[in-house]
């Protein structure tokens, strides 16, 4: 049989461009080379698409120095689904086709990558994906849109401001905020950008770093309780299913889950399985479930919860490209629940080659 080619595509505009790399060196580690013909394309800082050998074991953290997507063959894909995929170029060789490309496989987080714009490119280009499509990429990132569809289905949301670029911050109603609240980007992840504020004299501090990454912030109450997360699949029908939930627990140096307690200084512990009751161990993953749905998610996501003293659930984050590195979350969550990383990755590739021939 011909194998499967499968584009991975990593690296990125976003500020999580070096946890997209991580994320890819598991990936690509994880491709059978007897079932698909890898094609890796970085796309660096700035934006360039490159060619590139993709080594997994150099594309790792280096002290305290994330890797970067920084040179390879300029490669391109069309917007135009005549194009027959690829296309590659040096100076002085001329441009060379590389061929129709099965799937790709977007390890992208962020914007960019995450936000529905690359999604669009995939949809112009008639290229089967991995992962979810334009518009439910796009309300994901959103953290406003987010909750603003979860609460219209139903499911529980944290209370929140929203604060855009050149606001007057004293015309914002944060009444309804009580200390301490997180100033986060809107659209961003990996805790990147995230100030938590305890004294209302730190907010526009606070705002200041958020809009380095966005033009647009959230203000988020605090809630107390234990931080659960649960990855979602879709069946060989497409329809949803949990993984079991999982726990995050600092237990050093951090009084929040920020990008250095989650990448750099092993400042976590995971519980998976999560010590839950059964009865709100399945309350949790229906909720997943429908949070997946509400945003008309495909593919995989992750949602993020806290879990409240009484037992109540708030969803704070649906991820629709969940990290994929040796310590995130959801391929551990999928491990426990029976499905290797090679089968996760595997099963990923079969559902969105099932979806585009639908």
């Amino acid at each position: 049989m011909r194998r499967i080619r499968v584009a991975v595509v990593y690296g990125g505009r976003s500020s999580e461009h070096g946890i997209s790399v991580l994320s890819a060196a598991s990936v690509l580690a994880a491709l059978d080379p007897g079932r698909y013909e890898v094609i890796p394309i970085g796309i660096t800082p700035a934006g360039a698409w490159v060619l590139t050998d993709a080594d997994p074991g150099a594309l790792q953290i280096t002290g305290h120095s994330l890797p970067e997507v920084e040179k390879g063959t300029a490669v391109v894909l069309p917007g135009d689904p005549t194009s027959s995929g690829l296309v590659a170029w040096e100076p002085g060789a001329g441009v060379q086709l590389l061929g129709s490309v099965d799937v790709v496989f977007p390890v992208l987080h962020g914007r960019f990558g995450e936000d529905g714009t690359i999604q669009g490119l995939f949809e112009m280009a008639g290229v089967a994906y991995v992962g979810a499509g334009v518009f439910a990429s796009a309300a994901a990132m959103d953290k406003e849109f987010t909750k603003k569809l979860l609460h219209a289905e139903g499911l529980p949301v944290g209370s929140y401001a929203v604060i855009k670029r050149g606001d007057t911050v004293s015309a914002v109603d944060l009444a309804h905020l009580a200390l301490p609240v997180f100033v986060k980007p809107a659209r961003a992840g990996s805790s990147i950008g995230i100030t938590k504020v305890t004294d209302w004299a730190e907010l526009p501090d606070a705002l200041t770093t958020a809009f380095e990454h966005d033009n647009k912030a959230l203000v988020e109450a605090g809630v107390a309780g234990r931080e659960i997360e649960c990855g979602v699949l879709e069946d060989e029908d497409g329809r949803p299913v949990a993984s079991v939930p999982a726990e995050i627990r600092l237990v050093r140096g951090h009084d929040w889950y920020d990008f250095e307690a989650k990448y750099i200084d092993d400042a976590c512990e995971f519980d998976v399985p999560a010590d839950l009751p059964a009865e709100l161990t399945a309350r949790l993953q229906e909720a997943a479930c429908r949070a997946f749905t509400a945003l008309g998610c495909a593919g995989l996501a992750r949602v993020d919860f806290f879990v409240t003293p009484d037992g109540g659930l708030v969803v704070n984050e649906v991820n629709t490209m969940p990290g994929f590195t040796p310590i995130s979350m959801f391929p551990r969550m999928w491990e426990a629940s029976g499905v290797g990383y090679p089968a996760l990755v595997d099963r990923l590739i079969a559902s969105a080659l099932r979806r585009a021939a639908s």
